[in-house]
């Protein structure tokens, strides 16, 4: 992705809280968050096994290494704050900051056992991402031992790329250490943190507080629609998208006598709040779906197939991983709507299940609302 033009390297992060909806980053302060570390991590050695340092043999041991993150230059040490309770229970770091190349990396995680596989950990990871973006760095890093296969997971869940391993990168507690890397870019942010916001959502747990989906499944990368490999766009594909918008639903136009809505609507928007999911081939991009998925509704906002690529059943293909989508995310039914002038594509929208249950007017249009309903959600 050629860099922008007007591009500026960002500050150093500033050491300030981080609130979210379960968590509170807070910047190390030894005095106001040892005796809550102490308490939720003194006896828990395993946690420190991928950790550059020893376990903190004692309280005074720990009060020292909090003392070593506040004074430590080029970092920004947070402690990780409970929400239900208040308590620090972890801490992680900002590190290898690099403001003139726009990178920033979250390390030194060492989460209490409490504090591991909950929502606050989670959140823990996606204020640090927003923090970063927001600031305008371009790159988000992961970085850890290749041997450490929760860590490694732990990356791909969030929504990093893995992107290489650098051998014989580090010794560690006198041990080689292979590293994985992992990143995730300013121009894929906007769907990772669509992911993030979509789990973290109080409608995605249930009374006991567990989750309903994971984050995985709303971050899932790729797909087969079919025998047609799709995968999620990012910012980076919206000049492409674009501009099979404008073949796509120019010759509508003619019909219905208005610029088509997905034609005219803003893809950097599209992108980060619905699911947009690209076909491609050596030619370039072939289709294109975008849902518009609502925790009362599922619905097929656009689908677009390049008049070069017609002929192919891009386009039943891609409707049917709509269906499977829905399915997979727990809907029972999948919800569309297409002007009313546009009869062929009402007919085909027929043929593939769906039915017309209302009309709405509005000021320069006619739109025809449609459902296909399932037997029953997947379970």
């Amino acid at each position: 992705m050629t860099l922008s033009p007007d591009w500026k390297a960002p500050p150093f992060p500033p050491a300030k809280v981080l609130d979210g909806r379960y968590c509170r980053l807070e910047p190390i302060d030894p005095d106001r968050h040892l005796d809550d570390i102490w308490a939720a991590n003194q006896g828990q050695d395993h946690i420190w096994e991928w950790m550059p340092a020893l376990p903190p043999k004692d309280r005074a041991g720990y009060r020292d290494l909090l003392v070593m993150m506040a004074e430590k230059p080029g970092i920004v040490p947070f402690a990780v704050i409970d929400k239900a309770d208040g308590k620090a229970k972890g801490h992680l770091w900002l590190m290898e900051i690099r403001p003139e190349h726009g990178v920033f990396e979250v390390g030194y995680i060492t989460y209490s056992p409490s504090l591991q596989r909950t929502k606050v950990a989670t959140e823990a990871i996606y204020l640090c991402g927003a923090y970063g973006f927001s600031l305008g760095y371009r790159r988000y890093e992961w970085k850890c031992n290749d041997l450490n296969e929760p860590s490694k997971r732990a990356a791909l869940r969030f929504g990093f790329q893995y992107e290489g391993l650098f051998r014989q990168h580090m010794v560690v507690k006198g041990k080689n250490r292979d590293t994985a890397w992992f990143s995730i870019l300013d121009s894929e942010w906007p769907v990772r943190a669509q992911a993030f916001e979509r789990w973290l959502a109080p409608e995605n747990f249930d009374a006991q507080g567990r989750q309903k989906l994971s984050l995985t499944a709303f971050n899932q990368p790729s797909a087969l629609a079919g025998p047609v490999a799709v995968r999620r766009a990012s910012l980076a594909d919206i000049p492409a998208i674009l501009a099979l918008k404008n073949a796509a639903y120019t010759p509508n136009e003619s019909i219905i006598g208005v610029p088509s809505l997905p034609r005219i609507a803003d893809y950097a928007q599209v992108v980060a709040e619905h699911e947009v999911w690209l076909a491609e081939s050596e030619g370039g991009l072939d289709a294109a779906l975008v849902l518009d998925i609502e925790p009362g509704d599922f619905t097929v906002w656009s689908v677009a197939v390049s008049p070069a690529a017609q002929g192919r059943k891009l386009g039943a293909a891609l409707m049917g991983f709509a269906d499977e989508r829905a399915r997979a995310l727990g809907y029972a039914s999948v919800h569309l709507y297409t002007n009313a002038k546009l009869t062929q594509r009402i007919g085909w929208y027929e043929r593939l299940g769906y039915a017309v249950t209302h009309h709405e007017d509005l000021a320069d249009r006619r739109l025809a609302h449609m459902r296909k309903e399932f037997d029953k959600p997947a379970q």
